[in-house]
């Protein structure tokens, strides 16, 4: 049975994770927490209604990054810790780790990874440290590993303004801001998609344990 979106969400912010499913050292980790910026596109409508608790029988394609500008695994400082997830909906997840990572990093990623993203990890058919280009310029979102690549704007409200949602129910759906995708690719072993005028959004993601 393919898993709903919603379900999905709900594991990749999961805090609270059976130790049945956690490597032995990921149990022994009792001391962490994160704030990270996400940034995400994929292939539903705007707006897409997976983020709204709500499920879609279309085939969602997704590149989700995430960059951790606060956070700690025991004396590990998770600062500057950024990683793309490229993804089918509910099938598969590819996971690309900023090359930059210090080794003590990549250590503490690995732990915290089953953690605070285990919809990631349950779902991975690879992690994998790859040159990650991310900027930022005149409104519009760009980031880019080998296989994937997005560009996003912001959709503009009446006034000229973002577009926000308050209180969706995700602890990664924090300063929701509306965006549209201006190229969402990606090519792998997999699949390959190339979408544009399709859902995109920012974020905030706090989690800890």
């Amino acid at each position: 049975m393919t898993m709903k979106r919603r379900d999905f969400n709900k594991m990749i912010g999961a805090v609270a994770i059976s130790q049945t499913f956690l490597s032995a050292e990921a149990q022994t980790v009792s001391n962490w927490s994160l704030e990270a910026n996400v940034a995400e596109c994929c292939s539903c409508e705007i707006p897409c209604p997976c983020n709204f608790g709500l499920g879609t029988k279309m085939r969602c394609d997704g590149n989700r990054l995430i960059e951790i500008y606060k956070g700690h695994v025991g004396d590990v400082d998770l600062k500057g810790v950024r990683f793309l997830v490229t993804f089918e909906m509910g099938v598969w997840t590819r996971i690309y780790v900023d090359e930059t990572m210090s080794d003590d990093q990549m250590q503490a990623f690995d732990l915290i990874l089953p953690l605070g993203f285990s919809g990631f990890k349950n779902q991975s058919l690879s992690i994998e440290k790859v040159p990650l280009s991310v900027t930022r310029q005149n409104g519009l979102i760009k980031y880019s590993a080998p296989a994937s690549e997005v560009e996003m704007k912001p959709l503009k409200g009446m006034d000229g303004g973002q577009i926000t949602v308050d209180g969706l129910p995700n602890n990664a759906f924090f300063d929701y801001v509306q965006y549209q995708s201006v190229v969402h690719t990606h090519e792998g072993p997999d699949q390959k998609w190339s979408h544009s005028g399709t859902n995109g959004f920012t974020s905030r993601m706090m989690a800890s344990g």
